[in-house]
């Protein structure tokens, strides 16, 4: 049955004008690891509760993972239609391809191929930063003497990377086990963090009231616009389950199994996340001392909870090595990512990065690249108090940009330009999931490039919009000097292989 599957999967993407250059290594659970790990949300959540708790407070926290979780479902069944017609690793640059007028075929593949490659760098950066954090709350709490610095910071930033970078390029054969494990290791701790606190920190819980209605605002943003900048917590935790998409030609039954993998997912990121983070606001205790603590949030919680430092940094440890587990994963298809853009083009030096490795098995150029960028990226975390809100809201801004694409462009057409496929929404959901989705990303766009707090100064601004310009500018001379002559969109056949889409 799977080398079945794996023959109509090959012939799917020949279809698509594409030969299969990577091996079919991941099975449905080992793909729905990685997916599960990409997003990560109650370890994502739990991470960067510093966002939300000053701008809404327990009402940003609880209900703005809810409001997030709704419009990302609607996203990915939205995104989960294209995913089954045409299941390419390029994702959306290549849905857009497909479904656009023939005169803007190549600029709209272009500008989505080009913000999702920096959505994805951002969201390793994303995923190494909140690792460092945590790791120096763990020293800060064993030494209270200690005066974090941001270089300090920035090393352990730049060793994970290099660690996620040794064990993708090394061990690519075993990554589905890895993920795997991830996945075991991801639902285990949400299970054991939750239980160990509820039972250490009874009875002394904060009230329902607290966890449900409290509100906070730190910002000097109004307060709905301040509530409204807290979303961006929510959006981080359960954003980039377009992994399955850029993984997808490493799964057999892609068509069939890849649109289950991305709902499920965002599923069970809302779920769990949701669950962890009513658990922490319970056992919080005083939340002025949360927000100060120079542990950090999440540390001090489980402090608080176990009335032992050595106890609440073992309770650490469990989301720590989930959020490892991310830096690795999220790299992984950050480089599947690159490879599939370049092979169409869409990069400078595109040869150079398409290249698979003949011993290793992968696209060995395009994870060197995404390691060196996301290195770049920590540079504006050493010059900037508020760049851990600019790369966070980079990699959510980016993503969510790119889900729109392709869903504006089939909008525009009326949703009629897909062909047969496994996975379809009825006319009426689908358009209601399109028109949600829409509303979301273009309010949470302008929002999340706000500065996060007022008055705005030099060092708080939200350098998530100079990233994006310099993302822009590049984008641009690429296409003057070559896009716009060599480019024309992803190697494509409209018309899908016979046969393709029956089981």
């Amino acid at each position: 049955m799977k080398q079945e599957y794996e023959q109509e999967d090959d012939a799917q993407l020949a279809a698509m004008g594409h030969q299969p250059e990577l091996k079919r290594n991941f099975s449905t659970l080992s793909m729905l690891g990685l997916a599960f790990a990409v997003l990560n949300s109650w370890t994502a959540l739990s991470a960067s509760l510093s966002i939300s708790l000053t701008s809404g407070g327990s009402t940003s926290v609880v209900w703005g993972l809810v409001t997030a979780g709704v419009c990302n479902l609607c996203i990915a069944a939205s995104l989960a239609e294209f995913l089954s017609a045409y299941p390419t690793a390029g994702g959306q640059y290549h849905w857009v391809a497909v479904i656009s007028w023939p005169k803007w075929v190549a600029i709209l593949s272009w500008v989505t191929g080009w913000i999702n490659v920096a959505g994805w760098v951002a969201l390793v950066a994303t995923n190494a930063l909140l690792s460092s954090q945590l790791i120096v709350g763990v020293i800060s709490a064993l030494h209270p003497s200690y005066e974090p610095q941001r270089w300090h910071q920035f090393l352990i930033y730049i060793g994970l990377t290099l660690l996620s970078f040794v064990i993708n390029a090394c061990m690519n054969s075993l990554l589905p086990l890895i993920y795997r494990g991830a996945f075991i290791w991801s639902i285990g701790g949400f299970v054991v963090v939750s239980i160990t606190v509820l039972a250490c920190a009874a009875p002394d819980y904060n009230s329902a009231y607290f966890v449900f209605c409290d509100f906070i605002n730190q910002t000097g943003w109004p307060d709905g616009v301040a509530w409204l900048l807290g979303l961006l917590q929510g959006g981080l935790g359960v954003t980039a389950f377009d992994a399955v998409a850029h993984m997808i030609e490493e799964i057999p039954g892609a068509s069939s199994e890849g649109p289950k993998i991305m709902i499920v997912c965002v599923g069970i990121g809302t779920f769990t996340g949701a669950i962890f983070l009513i658990v922490l606001l319970f056992v919080s205790g005083n939340i002025s001392d949360v927000i100060t603590s120079a542990a950090g949030p999440l540390l001090q919680i489980l402090i608080h909870a176990t009335k032992s430092n050595a106890g609440a940094i073992c309770l650490l440890m469990l989301p720590l090595v989930c959020l490892v587990f991310a830096t690795l994963s999220v790299m992984t298809t950050s480089s599947r990512m690159i490879f599939a853009f370049a092979r169409d083009g869409g990069l400078p030096a595109s040869r150079f990065f398409a290249k698979v490795h003949p011993r290793l098995g992968l696209p060995l150029n395009a994870l060197i690249l995404t390691s060196g960028v996301v290195i770049i990226f920590g540079l504006i975390f050493l010059g900037s108090t508020s760049a851990f809100n600019a790369i966070i809201a980079g990699s959510v801004v980016a993503l969510d940009l790119s889900y729109a694409m392709p869903i504006a462009v089939n909008c525009l057409q009326g949703r009629n330009t897909l062909p047969e496929r496994k996975w379809r929404l009825p006319n009426w959901l689908g358009w209601t999931a399109d028109i949600i989705s829409l509303a979301y990303i273009s309010l949470t766009t302008v929002l999340f490039l706000f500065p996060p707090g007022l008055p705005v100064t030099g060092t708080n601004m939200n350098y998530c919009v100079v990233a994006f310009a310099i993302i822009v500018i590049i984008s641009v001379i690429q296409w003057i000097v070559d896009g716009r002559k060599n480019f024309t969109g992803p190697r494509v056949n409209l018309v899908p292989a016979e046969g393709v889409h029956e089981d």
